[in-house]
């Protein structure tokens, strides 16, 4: 059954009475060596398990399915499960949930999995909730090894460019410090059916095992990130203050200058490792101020 045929496509789609639908981001792949090159490139273990995001009619799923132990399967359209129950039912290491990932709780319905090895991430995602979908991954704290997505070329711009960067932003940050994300490679608008309007990318995030970066508060890291790149055309002192009203202006300006940057340095130019410092002293002297 080749998923990737748009012959077949429609054909499935008309079977089951069903029309691509835009606001779950339905765009399917119709090109085999696309689909072939995520699943490769999804993990390294071929015992993991993997837990896809969006599987759609299936096409994803099935070479998911060949190369490794178990694939779950969330889906969020009720209306393509007897679809996937027709284009799975040859795999018995396939489990279909029919839910949206974003009020799934990933923690209950992973633990089987995490205690049997490992588990890795793969997903086609919608362009309209790419952020959130991966915010709730990383900040879910489960101990993922791959987080490999197909997005926008845009996002994968930000995602990918080095901390400090130009094109840098508040995502770019937190990403780089929970794991090291790469471009694989780009995929055209012309291997969809609908096509979409932009181009694509996939990317994998290696998640650290251990952060390499460990702040004293990691609220206050965040808080940190987010209040830099909120103001983005603001200097760093007075982004922050806009945020942290526990202290003056004159106090995160002496914060952020003992920390080894220029008064009106903005938030772009800073790297992980840069923020977890200035966080840091950020904490340190709130909590001052409390005691």
């Amino acid at each position: 059954m080749n998923l990737c045929d748009v012959k077949t496509i429609k054909q499935i789609m008309a079977m089951f009475s069903l029309n691509f639908r835009k606001e779950f981001g339905q765009n399917f792949l119709t090109n085999v060596s696309v689909v072939e090159d995520i699943a490769d490139n999804c993990c390294d273990d071929s015992e993991s398990t993997i837990l896809e995001i969006g599987p759609g009619i299936g096409s994803l799923t099935r070479e998911l399915a060949v190369r490794y132990k178990r694939v779950i399967a969330v889906e969020i359209d009720h209306g393509l499960i007897p679809v996937l129950k027709y284009t799975l039912g040859e795999f018995s290491n396939v489990t279909v949930i029919n839910q949206d990932v974003m009020k799934t709780d990933l923690s209950e319905l992973l633990a089987p999995y995490f205690e049997r090895g490992k588990v890795s991430v793969c997903a086609n995602l919608p362009y309209y909730i790419t952020t959130p979908i991966l915010m709730k991954l990383l900040e879910s704290g489960l101990p993922f090894e791959y987080i490999t997505v197909m997005i926008q070329s845009e996002v994968a711009d930000r995602l990918c460019v080095a901390p400090g960067g130009k094109n840098c932003g508040a995502i770019t940050s937190v990403l780089n410090y929970y794991g090291k994300p790469e471009r694989l490679f780009r995929v055209g608008a012309h291997n969809f059916v609908p096509s979409p309007k932009v181009e694509s990318s996939v990317v994998r995030i290696k998640l650290h095992g251990e952060k390499p970066y460990q702040p004293l508060d990691e609220a206050t890291f965040f808080r940190t990130v987010r209040a830099a790149f909120e103001q983005r055309r603001k200097t760093l002192p007075n982004a922050l203050s806009a945020v942290f009203g526990e202290l003056t202006k004159e106090e995160i300006t002496e914060i952020v200058t003992s920390c080894g940057h220029a008064a009106d340095i903005r938030g772009e130019k800073l790297n992980v490792a840069e923020f977890s410092q200035l966080s840091d002293a950020l904490y340190r002297s709130i909590k001052k101020k409390v005691e």
